[in-house]
């Protein structure tokens, strides 16, 4: 595994649209593992395809410690509720706004072995399965802010 280049705020990269992902290859695999490592080396609790530079739509995802969500093709299919919470993003470091997001979501998404599958979170998993969903549609936390953080 290797630790990825995370691409920064301003980069035009990051508010493109990430294409599906087609066929899981090894080489996609590769790139969920670094982009865990990377995630984890960064004190993140999710990142984006896209914000290490690969317009795919994969994201992983941690708000509990050994607990990795690998989404590839993630689509949201339900949500419920709202939340006005402190958001931050690693690819612009040490910046927080207060966003809000739906309190609890569904998202379908596949595994690294093809196969599809569901999973409900609330609060700091909502909030992250939103996050990086958007960013595979280039979009930024910053796109619904409320407020910078005071």
């Amino acid at each position: 595994m290797a630790k990825l280049k995370i691409v920064k705020f301003g980069d035009p990269m990051l508010r493109k649209v990430s294409r599906p992902v087609t066929e899981i290859t090894p080489r996609i695999v590769t790139l969920i593992d670094d982009m865990i490592e990377t995630m984890r080396a960064e004190g993140g609790c999710g990142l984006a395809a896209v914000q290490v530079g690969v317009l795919r739509r994969i994201a992983v995802i941690e708000v509990e410690e050994g607990n990795v969500i690998e989404l590839i093709n993630p689509k949201i299919i339900a949500f419920a509720g709202e939340q006005t919470e402190q958001e931050g993003c690693l690819s612009n470091p040490g910046e927080y706004g207060i966003t809000k997001r739906p309190k609890a979501v569904t998202v379908r998404a596949m595994n690294r072995h093809g196969e599809e599958f569901e999973v409900s979170g609330s609060d700091l998993l909502a909030r992250a399965i939103c996050h990086e969903c958007d960013h595979l549609d280039g979009k930024l936390y910053i796109d619904v802010q409320i407020r910078p953080l005071d």
